[in-house]
C-alpha cells in the first residue's frame, strides 16, 4: 500500500523556534541512534518512523555512525526517503554529524577538515540526498584547531550540502568560541546538542547561559536517561531489558539500583500529573531545551512519549518536590 501521510499530523505537535533563526523544531524529535540499524527489521524501522511522522514528528536525526554497524541507519532512512517519504523530502528536518570514528587511520574520526567532508559526501550517498538540514560537529577534538573544524562546517553550508550546522556535546567555553567563529565566517551556529536529563544537568552549570546569549538553539539526547526515567525499571531489573545486557556500556544494573528510590518517588510525581513518569520527564527537560530526542524500539514507545506534549506545565510546588527529590 503507498504510504499517504496523516493529514492531521501538524494538529498536536508545538514547533519552537530554534535559536536566533527562522527554523522551528518540534518540540519532540525522533533519534536514530540505536533500533534503526542494520541488525534490526527494516518493518519496525519504518513503521517508527512513519508512526512518527505522522503525530507531526518532522525531526529525524542521524549520525554517520548509527546503526549498528555504522552507516546503516542512514541507509535506512535513506531507504524511507527514495519510497514513503519522498513526497514529503520539503517537510522533513534530516540532521546528521560526524566525529566519532568512522574508518581505519587518522582520517576516520575526530575533527578535521578531511573527515568531516568526507564523512558529509559518504553521509548524503547513504540518505541518497543533495543536501541535510543540519550537519552537526558530533564532538570536539583536542587536537584540531577549532577554526578548522568550524571551517568544515561553514563549508558544508557554502557548498549547499548542510542548510545550517551545529554542535554537540562542547563545553561552555568552548561553545562560545566556536559560535564566535562561525558567526564571523557568515555561518551562525543553529543548535547545540547536549546529554540532558533529570539525572544529567551538566548544561545548568553555564551552558544554558551561554547558548541564551549566543541566539543558539538546543536539543537534548537521552532525556530518559537511556531509559531509567521510564516505567521499565520502576521494580528492578527486567531479565530482557538493556540494564542486564552485559554488553551496555551506558546502562549498567549499578546505575538502577542507584536511583532506584529516586524513580519511584518521581513516578510518583508523574501519576498525580497524569502522566507516565517518561512524559513527565520529558515535559520538564522541555523547560530548558528547544526540542529533545526519544528513542524507541516499537510504535508504542513513540505514542506514549508524545503524551509529553499535552501536560508541559509544571506548578512550583512540583518543581520543589522533584528538586528535593534530585537533590
Amino acid at each position: 500500500m503507498v504510504y499517504q501521510a496523516n493529514p492531521a499530523r501538524y494538529e498536536r505537535m508545538p514547533y519552537r523556534p530554534c535559536g536566533r533563526s527562522g527554523l522551528k523544531l518540534p518540540a519532540i524529535s525522533l533519534g536514530m541512534w540505536h533500533n534503526f540499524g542494520a541488525n534490526k527489521p527494516y518493518d519496525n524501522s519504518r513503521a517508527m518512523v512513519l508512526a512518527a511522522f505522522d503525530a507531526g514528528i518532522t525531526h529525524f536525526d542521524l549520525a554517520n555512525n548509527y546503526g549498528p554497524p555504522p552507516g546503516s541507519a542512514e541507509l535506512t532512512f535513506g531507504r524511507l526517503l527514495a519510497t514513503d517519504l519522498k513526497p514529503y523530502r520539503d517537510e522533513l528536518l534530516i540532521s546528521t554529524k560526524a566525529g566519532w570514528e568512522m574508518w581505519p587511520g587518522p582520517y576516520g574520526d575526530l575533527g578535521s577538515r578531511k573527515y568531516l567532508m568526507a564523512s558529509l559526501d559518504a553521509s548524503l550517498k547513504r540518505l541518497g540526498v543533495d543536501y541535510v538540514d543540519v550537519f552537526y560537529s558530533h564532538r570536539p577534538d583536542p587536537d584540531t584547531p577549532l577554526e578548522e573544524t568550524m571551517g568544515a562546517l561553514d563549508s558544508a553550508v557554502r557548498q549547499g550540502k548542510a542548510l545550517y550546522v551545529g554542535i554537540s556535546s562542547y563545553s561552555p567555553e568552548q561553545t562560545r568560541e566556536a559560535s564566535r567563529i562561525l558567526r564571523e565566517l557568515g555561518t551562525p551556529c543553529l543548535i547545540h546538542q547536549p546529554a540532558f536529563s533529570m539525572f544529567d544537568r551538566w548544561i545548568e552549570r553555564g551552558l544554558t547561559d551561554v547558548l541564551r546569549e549566543e541566539g543558539i538553539g538546543s536539543i537534548a539526547f537521552c532525556p530518559l536517561a537511556q531509559g531509567l526515567l521510564t516505567s521499565r525499571y520502576l521494580n528492578g531489573i527486567p531479565d530482557d531489558s538493556r540494564a542486564a545486557a552485559s554488553d551496555n556500556p551506558f546502562l549498567t544494573p549499578d546505575n538502577v539500583q542507584t536511583r532506584l528510590a529516586q524513580i519511584q518517588q518521581l513516578d510518583r510525581i508523574a501519576q498525580a500529573r497524569g502522566q507516565s513518569l517518561a512524559q513527565m520527564a520529558l515535559a520538564w527537560a522541555l523547560r530548558t531545551v528547544t526540542s529533545v530526542i526519544i528513542g524507541a524500539s516499537r510504535v508504542e514507545q513513540i505514542h506514549e512519549n508524545l503524551g509529553a506534549i499535552d501536560n508541559l506545565e509544571f506548578s512550583a510546588e512540583e518543581l520543589a518536590a522533584i528538586e528535593a527529590i534530585l537533590a
